[in-house]
């Protein structure tokens, strides 16, 4: 199924399991069998989370947070330009899902970001949702973030939905895939692509996944959101 899809579409690679915040440097044999799987697919993008999952060959079940510090940039940054080197391909670093902030970061998120662009050659996945779970979560503004981030690095946005849990006066959105992307995401996502231009769009939909015509009418609001900025830009330049 696969190699019949990739001979009518572009595809896009979106890995969970590198672990690029690992110190302990990357798997070898994971990386030769994606290079494997990467030479056979020839995929338009790669893409990979911003955490860690592996600690001595145990792979943790979740994309782990970060303390974003000088020596944590070291160490991504080493990383991705392995893996970049083994794939022969630039990776799309994907801004993670946060529900704490280290008290050793000396950076916020979009400026170590910046950094390991700069430092690696790698480009952003954009994921509107996660900043607006992390801005929730963390207390800072989630469009003060969207004001840092250098868009000509972003080659994907990812968008979802999230869920709130409540247990007294304390309230955390968790990314969970699960329900509709909210409107201050959406409002989130129109000032990306007004700032970015199209750029290919996925919308992650992981559990309880409503009827088809549900989700093609997501992806409809999203193409629209791209279709009308970008006559708005023609028309302002003509």
């Amino acid at each position: 199924m696969l190699a019949d899809i990739r001979q009518r579409y572009p595809i896009s690679c979106h890995g969970v399991g590198l672990s690029l915040g690992s110190a302990e440097g990357l798997d070898p044999s994971h990386l030769r069998r994606l290079k494997d799987l990467f030479s056979w697919v020839k995929p338009a993008l790669l893409s990979e989370h911003l955490s860690w999952s592996v600690i001595d060959g145990a792979y943790l079940n979740d994309l782990l947070p970060l303390p974003y510090t000088e020596e944590t940039l070291r160490i991504v940054s080493a990383n991705v330009a392995r893996a970049q080197d083994t794939f022969g391909q630039r990776l799309l670093i994907e801004n993670p899902s946060s529900y704490l902030s280290f008290a050793a970061s000396t950076m916020p998120e979009w400026d170590f970001l910046a950094q390991l662009v700069k430092a690696t050659g790698c480009g952003l996945l954009l994921d509107v949702n996660n900043i607006y779970v992390s801005a929730s979560n963390n207390a800072f503004d989630a469009h003060e973030y969207l004001a840092h981030v250098d868009m000509t690095a972003v080659g994907e946005i990812h968008l979802a939905g999230h869920s709130i849990e409540d247990e007294g006066e304390a309230r955390v959105l968790v990314d969970t895939h699960s329900t509709y992307v909210c409107d201050s995401v959406w409002a989130l996502y129109r000032a990306a692509v007004v700032r970015r231009g199209p750029v290919p769009t996925l919308i992650e939909w992981d559990m309880d996944i409503p009827a088809f015509e549900e989700l093609q009418a997501e992806a409809a609001r999203a193409q629209t959101i791209m279709d009308s900025l970008s006559n708005l830009a023609r028309a302002r330049v003509a």
